[in-house]
């Protein structure tokens, strides 16, 4: 008699944080066949993208509201259950057609459309300088050449230049090289002499002001940066690809905000078998060598077994991955004795990316008073300085720029009716500054608010107030777990570019990856989703796993990674 074949057992994967890569990866794991759980520290999901709901009714996405590249999220929509598609083209013919952009109506795909809404938002943003004139940034050529030729007609010429080569960049450094993962010198050194060519390594305000005399051109053209946690004096050149990200697929809004798109991410991580579990801190990632036994030194073989959690209870898995902040996720949570690359010399040393105060506010509608748009830029008199200020100096200036997002102007549902929800993001320093923030965030908000009522910005909007909170590097370091209170990961700088950014798989520990924006590509929601796929794909190399696997369980043979059971 022959007895049948037991069934073989699925891997099984812990991921650590919930945010947009945590949720991306945990959808393309279940589609290669794991069984994936997610722990989420905070009451609910998203990470950095957390969502608030207040008691007297606004709505408050906490976190990232730019929206780029639906495709990437239609990607993850129209995935199945021990379907891989790894291999599926990253930019399918119809994504990079030239109608490809959505400019009305909704603007997911069909897959996307099941969970959630997308709509595009116009202009992308409404940048506003120091002395009242603004710019409408909206990806469309007459639109821009017009407004060049009435506020700086002498870079009219500049722009051309610029459009053709910051197009270069975009093709060979988002399309051809944006999911490359450098594991090694020699994959980045491939890549140096055509970024050398195009001038993408030079620093991104460098490189605009080759095109660019008006001071005004120079910051609408390298300000996007800052909102991946980029120094735009600091940043390489190949960030002028954000330019045409923006411009070949537009900026688009979930109704109901980011959170939307979070807790829809859920649902499908979920309809494919995965479980997220709330209020679950990571305390320490289990590493032993592959025998079993406790590692005391870092040498030889270092293998993730699972976590324990704050709780102290553990929990076993083949693979650990952690969507938390890299350098606190090596300096807490990876002992010490396991760690020959990424030491606490080398993770301290790393450059951390400023940090933010955002203020949540809620104020009464009073007719059509607002020139503002849903994403503004609301520059200061001062840019090259206070970057420095920021980045450099680490100190609070005088004076300060802002992104201020007002997404009732869209979708009135995230306030009480009759009420305007709002966030104002002003770019501060990290931790490492020294500053208290009990005491300088609270002069910091009246100094905001000041300047959005006597501008014009908001008018009477001390007396319209309705509500009103923040938060500072203090909630980026305690509840976000942040090393220094950053906002967004390592420093995008070139020493900390390609191979040199924190790898997806671990080089000191097997069975441990990373995953968000502290891995490659980098910060922004489109490159965390990236990123969820670059890791998806070298779990699938370590565990034999055919990318292209569609039907079954893929098969695991030959893998070259212990299991925990080992």
């Amino acid at each position: 008699m022959t007895l049948p074949t037991p069934p073989t057992p699925r891997k099984t994967a812990l991921i650590i944080g919930s945010g947009i890569g945590g949720l991306s990866l945990g959808i393309r794991l279940q589609s290669l066949g794991f069984d994936t759980t997610i722990l989420e520290r905070l009451d609910a999901p998203g990470g950095r993208a957390y969502q608030k709901r207040t008691e007297d009714g606004y709505v408050f996405d906490m976190g990232p509201t730019v929206i780029t590249v639906p495709h990437f999220i239609e990607e993850l929509f129209a995935l199945e259950r021990d379907k891989a598609m790894l291999a599926e083209p990253d930019y399918p013919a119809q994504v990079l057609a030239e109608d490809a952009r959505v400019r009305e109506g909704e603007s997911g795909g069909p897959r996307t459309r099941d969970y959630v809404k997308l709509v595009p938002i116009l202009p992308f943003y409404r940048i506003y300088f120091d002395d009242g004139t603004f710019f409408d940034y909206d990806g469309d050529p007459v639109s821009t050449r017009r407004q060049i030729s009435e506020l700086a007609p002498e870079d009219l010429a500049g722009y051309e230049r610029f459009h053709e080569d910051a197009r270069a960049i975009f093709e060979r450094g988002f399309l051809e090289l944006g999911y490359t993962h450098f594991g090694d010198v020699p994959s980045m050194l491939r890549v140096v002499p055509d970024l050398m060519r195009l001038d993408a390594v030079r620093t991104l305000f460098s490189f605009t002001s080759k095109y660019f005399e008006n001071p005004k051109m120079r910051q609408v053209f390298s300000f996007e940066t800052l909102l991946v946690g980029g120094n735009p004096l600091s940043v390489p050149a190949i960030y002028a690809m954000i330019h045409f990200v923006e411009k070949t697929w537009g900026i688009h809004y979930a109704m109901g905000g980011t959170g939307a798109l979070v807790r829809a991410f859920v649902q499908k991580f979920e309809e494919l078998g995965g479980t997220i579990e709330y209020g679950q801190g990571v305390d320490e990632i289990l590493v032993t060598d592959d025998r079993g036994r406790a590692v005391r030194a870092p040498v030889g073989r270092r293998v993730a077994r699972g976590v324990r959690l704050e709780s102290g209870q553990e929990r076993r898995a083949d693979i650990v991955v952690s969507n938390g902040d890299w350098a606190n996720t090596y300096l807490r949570r990876v002992p010490a004795a396991a760690r020959l690359v990424n030491t606490d010399l080398r993770v301290k040393a790393a450059r951390q990316s400023m940090s933010l105060l955002v203020i949540y506010f809620g104020f009464r509608r009073e007719g059509a008073d607002l020139q503002l748009r849903h994403h503004n830029i609301i520059l200061g008199p001062r840019y090259e300085a206070l970057l420095t200020e920021i980045f450099g100096q680490k100190v609070l200036g005088q004076d300060f720029s802002q992104y201020l997002h007002v997404p009732t102007l869209t979708d009135p549902s995230l306030a009480p009716e009759g009420h305007h929800a709002a966030y104002t993001l002003v770019p501060v320093p990290h931790n490492a500054s020294g500053l208290d923030w009990t005491v300088e965030g609270p002069k910091l908000v009246e100094r905001v608010y000041d300047f959005l009522e006597e501008r014009g910005y908001i008018p009477n909007l001390r007396a319209r107030l309705t509500h009103s909170e923040f938060i500072t590097p203090d909630y980026f370091a305690g509840t976000l777990d942040s090393y220094l209170g950053n906002a967004f990961g390592p420093e995008p700088v070139l020493i900390q570019s390609a191979f040199f950014r924190p790898h997806n798989r671990s080089e000191d520990v097997r069975n441990l990856y990373m995953v968000g924006a502290g891995a490659q590509p980098g910060g922004g929601t489109p490159s965390v989703m990236m990123s969820a796929k670059m890791t998806a794909r070298l779990i699938a190399e370590d565990f034999g796993i055919h990318p292209s696997v569609r039907d079954g369980v893929p098969e695991q043979a030959g893998s070259r990674v212990p299991s925990a059971a080992d």
